[in-house]
């Protein structure tokens, strides 16, 4: 008897996923870095004579962009709300977390100048924001074991973040908030600095995690950014120097800092070197330095032909599903 034809069985039809349900937040650092870049490049219509439009137009496709992943994000807690704790629990994760809500901070820095009150209110959801990821990260820290309380670069951004909010809040009024902000600010910075500093003389960084230490330049960027802004510019100085000293290393070191090659970490490239270049205009401005104008023009056109690269990559890696798996994100 002629046997039947064996055919099989149809392979199971995959598992429908929901839109956004694993927005990474590693997507928001570089989209920090692009803030930067457009304020950095609105500064340089005052120093350089560039049309301001420039500055204004990047700023406003990163707007954009950038309320466009939030509500990508908001999607994904919508959805399944455990996701934000879950997301603070890994270090792409928390960093970008922390990373949106710092570009709330440059958003209504962006935006003040032409609407007051949409600025304030972005501040105040932008402050709020901050003070519950760190918060969150603090009371984890304290709480969760003593392996896991390593001092990491991203720990500036939780603690030192604050001194961004200065930005939008000195055009708004509050000068005493600006200054508290400022010398808390300082206080994290120096702190963090020693203990990663006597960290890494105890322990070689792993060659994924060493793009995270350019973070440690951006705030010796914005610290004197503020500290002029607050008319101090005897405390602005020493903090200028330091930024010299951490980008030139930085940059001697270099190939050693992208040893593992292209990652989702190397937003932390971006926004303080966006920083750099705006802190070196004032300082230009504020000194009549001819050197440190030169100085300024070239971390500008170093942060245009980096920052853009890295942002275009992140956004393909999250376009096609690969940013999340690699960062670990979690899923609604």
């Amino acid at each position: 008897m002629r046997k039947k034809p064996y055919f099989p069985p149809p392979p199971p039809i995959p598992e429908k996923t929901r839109l956004f349900q694993r927005t990474p937040p590693a997507i928001f650092p570089p989209i920090m870095g692009a803030f930067g870049l457009g304020l950095a490049w609105r500064r340089a219509a005052e120093v350089y004579g560039v049309p301001a439009a420039f500055g204004d137009m990047i700023l406003g496709a990163v707007t954009l962009i950038y309320i466009f992943i939030v509500v990508a994000y908001v999607a994904k807690l919508i959805q399944r709300p455990a996701t934000f704790f879950e997301d603070l629990k890994v270090l792409p994760g928390r960093a970008g977390l922390i990373a949106m809500m710092l570009s709330g901070y440059l958003l209504a820095a962006s935006i003040v100048i032409y609407s007051t009150s949409l600025a304030l209110v972005i501040f105040c959801i932008a402050l709020a924001g901050h003070v519950l990821v760190s918060g969150r990260v603090a009371y984890t820290l304290i709480t969760g074991p003593v392996e896991a309380r390593s001092v990491t670069p991203v720990w500036h951004l939780l603690f030192v973040g604050f001194i961004l909010s200065p930005l939008p809040a000195l055009p708004l009024g509050f000068h005493t908030f600006s200054t508290v902000a400022f010398w808390g600010s300082v206080v994290a910075a120096l702190a963090i600095w020693g203990a990663s500093l006597a960290q890494f003389l105890r322990a070689d960084v792993p060659p994924p995690l060493r793009p995270l230490l350019a973070i440690h330049l951006a705030p010796a960027s914005v610290l004197p950014t503020v500290a002029f802004l607050l008319g101090m510019p005897e405390v602005a100085y020493p903090f200028c120097l330091l930024a010299v000293v951490l980008l030139g290393l930085l940059v001697l070191r270099a190939r050693w800092l992208t040893a593992a090659g292209f990652s989702p970490l190397w937003g932390a490239f971006t926004f303080p070197l966006a920083a750099f270049s705006t802190v070196m205009q004032i300082a230009a401005v504020s000194t009549g330095s001819e050197v440190l104008r030169i100085i300024a023009g070239l971390s500008l056109v170093a942060a245009s032909l980096i920052i853009p690269p890295i942002v275009y990559k992140v956004l393909m890696m999250w376009s096609k599903g690969v940013l999340a798996v690699k960062t670990n994100a979690a899923q609604a």
